[in-house]
């Protein structure tokens, strides 16, 4: 085979993607809104199932992103994480990782994660290039230890209150830019003080009461929680979604994170 005849196979056109990106009701409220052809546009250009080159460097030098979880219900929860650049780590194409650090103990996207392993990552660059990037995917919580054994180039951040207690692992299934034209510019204000509190129980250093909720918790009325079940009844109860993510787990041919409690045949 020539040169030439060799050159062509490689530049030879790949087949046709027929599955179109998003969800049933997207597309319906493409066809109400009159957008499928805008829509089928972005999908062809802009929506990828793996971080290219450049996404892969903007991920790189973040120092925050947005996270959306939901449990088996659909119940969505937003929340925010933030940290050195890099701390959102790029293992290859497919896969992303970042530490979970000490929080307020509510537990809500791994807990979500434990149920539902959909998730959508939103980073924004308010800074420099004013540009989002879209990641959604799957994700399984892994123990700290099992995560160093795999990439042995994590290093330990010297920061107290910045050690990761769990990683979340995270399988890229669709990458895509969010627009620049309603994303504000902004600037790094000057430090004004020794620095983030990372892992501080400080009430003020932690925000205090800055929206007024606990002030107005009398109001409320007092917090009478349920009690909690009995340790035989939590467990089993436990045993259950373990059970669950191992299931997810050996159908996408990984393992379980058991790091919160270990079967026991005794228990």
């Amino acid at each position: 085979m020539s040169t030439f005849e060799q050159a062509g196979r490689r530049r030879a056109t790949p087949p046709p993607r027929t599955i179109r990106p998003g969800s049933d009701g997207e597309h319906l409220v493409q066809q109400l809104t009159g957008t499928t052809e805008r829509a089928d546009k972005f999908y062809a250009e802009q929506v990828l199932d793996r971080l290219n080159t450049r996404m892969r460097e903007f991920v790189a030098r973040q120092e925050m992103f947005f996270l959306a979880t939901a449990d088996r219900r659909g119940e969505c929860d937003n929340t925010f994480r933030a940290g050195p650049p890099g701390f959102l780590h790029v293992l290859d194409d497919r896969t992303l990782a970042y530490p979970e650090y000490r929080g307020n103990g509510v537990q809500a996207s791994l807990g979500n994660i434990g149920e539902n392993p959909h998730v959508g990552l939103l980073m924004m660059d308010f800074l420099q290039d004013r540009i989002g990037l879209h990641v959604n995917g799957t994700a399984r919580v892994v123990d700290d230890g099992e995560m160093r054994g795999a990439h042995a180039g994590l290093t330990y951040d010297p920061v107290p209150g910045r050690r990761a207690r769990v990683w979340v692992l995270v399988t890229v299934e669709e990458a895509y830019v969010h627009c620049a034209k309603h994303i504000p510019h902004l600037q790094k204000a000057p430090r004004r003080d020794s620095g983030r509190a990372w892992g501080t129980d400080d009430f003020k250093r932690k925000g205090g009461d800055f929206f007024g909720a606990a002030a107005e918790a009398p109001e409320r009325g007092p917090f009478l929680p349920p009690p909690r079940a009995d340790a035989a009844t939590w467990r089993a109860q436990a045993e259950k979604v373990l059970a669950r993510a191992e299931q997810r787990s050996a159908e996408a041919g990984e393992q379980a994170f058991g790091g919160w409690f270990r079967r026991s045949a005794t228990a």
